[in-house]
């Protein structure tokens, strides 16, 4: 008798050919090469190191494009970009010691971010492993315990024949909901030694699938349904799980209406009659929020952003839908469901029934006006008038990404996205120097559509290198710097010391690296990005401007 296992299990002639015949001369970093191949990869960001040179000649060997950045920071945000963009996990190669620990920033990004970042680093050879100190360069006593506390899981080998179940493993962690960051390494003797294990042609890392538990969706229906205010937090989980589709139909259900959390930025429609869109720091939306009966968290976790700076306390029922469970009520209490987004949303969809409220649109509008008069009493138009600028130019499908920096802290709350996955910014860990790397991962990620990266010149400070990287791959991006001279955002705070920084003349700066580059004004922002945008391969704008936050309402 034949069982269906049977037949998954035997080899087929092509692997059987493969496994007798390999070609000479491979060695561990071609078994990281094929498994990647295998699992789906085709494309790696990273810069080489010493340890890591057999790994990426194997690279080079193979069909594998290697995008390689100047710093390894920027390699991880890179590929955080390109991992968010896709929804694929994607390889950061890295070398050992200081070359990993460089990439640490990067990969708490996408740890908070929740991007499938699958980290391979070298590491000094075995013999110089467990602890000791055997002078190696780049040895550190335990690499792996640096990231451990940073990613969501940690891998290591120590033979070939490790190699593809190990990657596999990491592959399918780094996919599984929630998604996030992995760390591999793999020791340079393992990588640079010939190999008799066979090529790797048949691996499977099919990530698990978190349903929710069909007793709490049940019982959130039937608050949801009997709701007299119903309310919905969006975050960046539905973004992640492609759920905006099913949110919408939940919310136009339970007329019910809908914010987003700056990582949920285009998770629902910003002009929709239901659209709260993402005044998170306002007190009348965080009044708003507290006054619901019932409110509705998918896919965050509520934390300082995302809850006025921890001043919003909800006084009506809390359902929270998380696929991180650390985050599931870790702020708020409620009836948590461990569950993918949009595993959670589609069962609701399947047991919630229609809930009639010709009033939610009017509730929704009325708050959105008290928003703007309170904006209407500030001295902040020159603020929106950029933020209305770059929304005219840039094409609706176009991604965009924001550092920390003033503009991009008015974005999270005013700006427009368009669709969902096309917004992103530092916001998870907050790091400086994300938005220019990370767009360039973009650009990769989708060749044919031009992206915009917004960047402060502190922040900008930190990706400069990288223009060789735009103008060496032709990567189709449009860099826009507000020059403030220093770091507005920290001034904004009243910290005078250390943020008032002189800066090159960015203009003359982007030019020696061959990429065009202009002066713009708020009066011409809008046609300049047009044309910047509308040119292939890389471009820079600098916008000299100093300006404000509006009014903290979270006091």
């Amino acid at each position: 008798m034949t069982h269906d296992h049977d037949l998954v299990l035997r080899p087929t002639e092509a692997q059987r050919a493969a496994a007798l015949a390999p070609p000479p001369g491979r060695t561990g970093g071609d078994l990281v090469v094929e498994t990647l191949r295998g699992l789906g990869a085709t494309t790696v960001f990273g810069l080489p190191g010493q340890h890591a040179l057999a790994l990426f000649d194997a690279v080079g060997r193979s069909d594998l494009r290697l995008v390689g950045l100047r710093t390894e920071n920027n390699a991880g945000f890179a590929a955080d970009a390109y991992g968010r963009i896709t929804g694929e996990a994607v390889p950061l190669l890295l070398s050992t010691g200081p070359g990993a620990l460089m990439a640490l920033p990067a990969l708490a990004e996408a740890a908070a971010a929740s991007a499938p970042v699958l980290a391979i680093s070298s590491q000094v050879p075995v013999a110089g492993l467990g602890g000791g100190r055997r002078g190696h360069l780049h040895e550190l006593r335990d690499q792996s315990a640096s990231f451990r506390d940073v990613v969501k899981s940690v891998h290591t080998v120590r033979t070939p024949s490790q190699i593809p179940s190990v990657i596999a493993e990491a592959w399918e962690s780094a996919l599984s909901a929630p998604h996030g960051p992995v760390f591999v390494e793999i020791p340079e003797d393992v990588l640079r030694a010939e190999t008799i294990v066979p090529q790797v042609t048949g691996v499977d890392a099919t990530p698990h699938e978190l349903a929710p538990r069909p007793e709490l969706t049940a019982l959130a229906a039937h608050w949801l349904e009997n709701a007299t205010r119903p309310v919905i937090i969006a975050g960046g989980g539905v973004v992640r799980s492609d759920a905006a589709g099913k949110l919408k139909q939940l919310a136009e259900r339970l007329n019910a209406p809908v914010v987003t959390t700056f990582g949920g930025k285009g998770a629902f429609p910003w002009t929709h009659p239901l659209s709260l869109r993402s005044w998170l720091e306002d007190r009348h939306m965080t009044d708003f929020l507290e006054d619901a009966d019932v409110l509705l968290v998918v896919g965050s976790g509520l934390g300082e952003l995302s809850s006025n700076y921890h001043t919003f306390f909800p006084t009506g029922r809390v359902i929270q839908i998380e696929a991180d469970l650390g985050k599931l009520e870790s702020n708020h209490a409620g009836l948590g469901i461990h569950a993918d987004a949009r595993l959670a949303l589609q069962a609701l969809l399947e047991t919630v029934a229609e809930r009639a409220d010709a009033s939610a649109p009017e509730r929704v509008r009325l708050v959105l006006a008290d928003i703007a008069a309170r904006l209407a009493t500030q001295d902040v138009a020159l603020e929106q008038e950029l933020l209305g600028s770059i929304r005219a130019a840039l094409p609706a499908r176009s991604p965009s990404f924001w550092d920390m920096t003033i503009l991009s802290y008015w974005a999270w709350s005013a700006f427009d996205p368009k669709h969902p996955n096309t917004m992103h910014s530092a916001q998870g860990a907050g790091g400086l120097g994300y938005a220019f790397p990370a767009a360039l991962g973009a650009c990769v990620a989708e060749p044919d559509t031009p992206v915009l990266a917004v960047s402060g010149d502190g922040g900008a400070m930190y990706s400069i290198a990288d223009l060789a990287t735009a103008e060496q791959h032709d990567l189709d991006v449009t860099w826009l710097i507000v020059d403030d001279g220093g770091y507005g955002i920290l001034r904004e705070y009243g910290c005078e010391a250390g943020t008032r920084l002189p800066g090159p003349d960015f203009v003359a700066l982007a030019q020696s690296f061959g990429v065009p580059a202009a002066t713009t004004t708020p009066e011409s922002l809008t046609a300049d990005l047009k044309k910047a945008l509308a040119t292939p391969g890389p471009s820079v704008l600098i916008i000299p401007a100093t300006l404000r936050m509006f009014a903290p309402t979270h006091l």
